[in-house]
């Protein structure tokens, strides 16, 4: 074990984050924390890191946090840099003190052991020692990249978007983005033993962040992962932890493995707690039938026994999956075409890339490729954000466009959510206002809050509240799901789906795109591609598996036709039967079950009358005179009655059991 925490809880202020923590991490598993926005998977981060504190409370459970050894902790939130004026490269070079201390200790006991005059008056324990010594060095500069650290450090900067020349120039003349991912480098080639993640790949492309999965795989310490993106995990993770209502649970598996085992449990538990429901009531009705009939309390009380002794199940936690919705429909129709670009130069100062491409109606196109190439640039030339440098782009008939953009996000004013709604439709009344915001989740005291204080999930959904408000038929769409949890994005997932409009977007999230597009828009270093085909079909010929995955959608749709075909003509020999003559023959035999049953219950009824008489008689013997002083023969008559009490409730028992078949087969 590396890192554990037990019965832990977390409060930040006067609110109690996480409720019950036991969270371990195994050698070099990589772990995904998965959960609600809100729910604690930041916190949970900070808590590992040392950020912040466990809750103290008095407790009879033992409230720990145990580690084996020292293990080193990385965080992408303490990678500050202390002086931006010095070069990137001197910056990331800090990481690799330990790298050149090692080295430098390695050639300086190579050049003593090969130094064949220092050998020769040393005495053999110190020479047994240095190569002891050296071995031990070799192995761990091998383990932490020491022989390949400088192709490592150059593949990343190239990964993450800088060139050869970026490394000398000084760290304040990056964005804060890239900045960002400059500590993001360092991060990794600083390789702790535990690194933590919080949403790795937000702000990456799509070739990055595959880079990043490969990587990740094969990090040979523990990962711990904060993420949204769902192929990211299902590529990346060995165990998911789980977040729920402020507690954590852990399930073995990538993402799609824990959502299946999650489902899975869950619907076992609630079939079990409700049999378990339906068994405790008939036992119940039972009671209450013979409670007051003097020869069956001791069947009565063995149904109370069996009650009280159940291992009670619980009625299983809901899913949390409370989610916004919309279900609109458009205003209008468009004409078949609509959007046609032609030899469109999209760019600030120059031109980044050309577009060619038609979108017909209800299309939904999804638009990928590496950042800085012009993908949200050319939707912002599109709604006329950004004038064109050469080419035209012209919308068809009827078009109405919703547009939605990143800054969206980062949207402020100092107006409640309501009276910011409002104020963008002040044509509707109170509730028309709070429907529509009840729908995208803003619902009670929600309204009243400041929209300055919401979070970048929460402006998201009031962005596309307004959004859909307007009824638009062409929706354009620049990195919707950013900000939003797993639930959300599925959430936008099935409305893009049932949407009877046009859809064109750019996103870095590949299942997003594999979900929705049923086309694809490709940036790739100024050439731009369109491809009539979904991201599932683009892999396969991209990584030339596409002909095999063609074969076997063949093979299955002939195998499926067979099927299909078989089936059709073994439901004709059915329809052909004598069906009445069947029918009369199942009624039959009903009807002689039912007989056959009614004789065993009247013989149970009749077992069940005699052994209470010989009950009775052995407790009047009891009572008799003549052995009132004999022991041996009051033991005797006390042990027969024992002995007839429990063949009684054995007899009570089986009646019963007969009589529930028979009940059961006279209702079928």
């Amino acid at each position: 074990m590396l890192y554990q925490i037990s019965n832990g809880a977390v409060e930040l202020g006067a609110e109690l984050i996480l409720k019950k923590v036991n969270f371990e991490i195994r050698d070099r598993e990589k772990i995904a924390v998965v959960g609600r926005n809100g729910s604690g998977k930041t916190t949970l981060l900070k808590l590992i890191s040392g950020e912040v504190d466990l809750l103290k409370r008095d407790s009879d459970e033992d409230v720990f946090i145990a580690k084996a050894g020292n293990p080193e902790i990385g965080y992408l939130k303490q990678m500050a840099f202390e002086d931006n004026t010095i070069t990137v490269d001197q910056e990331i070079r800090k990481v690799f003190s330990k790298v050149h201390a090692m080295q430098a200790r390695m050639d300086m006991l190579l050049a003593k052991m090969n130094d064949e005059s220092l050998n020769a008056n040393a005495d053999e324990e110190t020479h047994a020692r240095e190569i002891k010594e050296y071995t031990a060095l070799q192995e761990e500069f091998e383990d932490i990249g020491g022989y390949y650290y400088e192709k490592e450090y150059e593949t990343m900067l190239r990964q993450f978007g800088f060139t050869p020349e970026d490394k000398h120039r000084p760290l304040n003349e990056f964005s804060g983005g890239q900045q960002t991912k400059l500590a993001f480098i360092k991060l990794l080639l600083s390789k702790p033993d535990i690194l933590l993640l919080d949403e790795p790949t937000n702000h990456l492309d799509i070739s990055t962040i595959e880079w990043l999965e490969d990587y990740l795989r094969n990090y040979k310490k523990a990962v711990v992962i904060v993420s949204h993106d769902r192929m990211f995990l299902d590529k990346v993770v060995d165990v998911v932890y789980e977040i729920e209502y402020g507690v954590l649970k852990r399930y073995p598996g990538n993402y799609t493995k824990f959502m299946e085992t999650k489902r899975v449990n869950y619907e076992k538990q609630k079939k079990d707690y409700e049999l378990q429901q339906k068994e405790i009531a008939r036992l119940e009705q039972i009671v209450e039938k013979y409670k007051n009939t003097p020869t069956k309390v001791a069947m009565t009380r063995s149904k109370l026994k069996a009650i009280e002794h159940m291992e009670k199940i619980e009625s299983p936690d809901r899913f949390d999956t409370a989610t916004f919705h919309a279900n609109f429909k458009p205003n209008r129709e468009t004409g078949k075409e609509v959007l046609r670009v032609s030899n469109l130069e999209i760019g600030y100062d120059k031109v980044l890339s050309k577009v060619n491409m038609e979108q017909f109606r209800k299309q939904r196109i999804g638009i990928i490729g590496g950042n800085g190439l012009g993908k949200s640039t050319f939707l912002k030339t599109l709604v006329g954000q950004l004038p064109p440098l050469g080419g035209e782009a012209a919308f068809g008939y009827q078009v109405d466009i919703g547009y939605f953009d990143q800054q969206m996000a980062q949207y402020n004013s100092n107006k409640t959510v309501l009276d910011d709604f409002w104020d963008e439709y002040p044509t509707l009344d109170r509730t028309e206002v709070r429907s529509s915001l009840g729908a995208f989740m803003f619902s009670q005291e929600e309204v009243f809050k400041n929209v300055n204080m919401l979070s970048g999930g929460e402006k998201v959904r009031l962005a596309l509240c307004k959004i859909f408000k307007t009824k638009p038929n062409f929706l354009i769409l620049d990195e919707p799901t950013n900000h939003m949890d797993i639930v959300g994005k599925e959430s936008l997932e099935a409305m893009l789906r049932d949407f009877p409009g046009s859809v064109l977007f750019v996103s870095h999230d590949r299942y997003f795109i594999k979900q929705i597009a049923d086309a694809l828009l490709v940036f790739e270093d100024g050439d731009v591609q369109f491809l009539p085909y979904g991201y599932d079909e683009y892999m396969e010929r991209k990584n030339g598996t596409y002909a095999a995955s063609v074969d076997r959608d063949i093979f299955a749709q002939k195998e499926a036709q067979a099927k299909a075909a078989k089936a059709a003509a073994e439901a004709a020999r059915l329809a052909a039967a004598p069906v009445q003559v069947q029918k009369g023959k199942e009624s039959y035999a009903l009807g002689k079950e039912v007989s056959r049953l009614e004789k065993k219950v009247k013989k149970a009824e009749e077992q069940v009358a005699a052994i209470e008489k010989a009950l009775e008689a052995k407790k009047a013997e009891l009572l008799l005179p003549e052995y009132a002083s004999s022991y041996s023969k009051l033991s005797e008559i006390s042990e027969q009655v024992e002995e007839l009490e429990m063949e009684l409730l054995t007899a009570m028992e089986e009646w019963e059991s007969l009589e529930q078949q028979l009940s059961e087969l006279k209702e079928s």
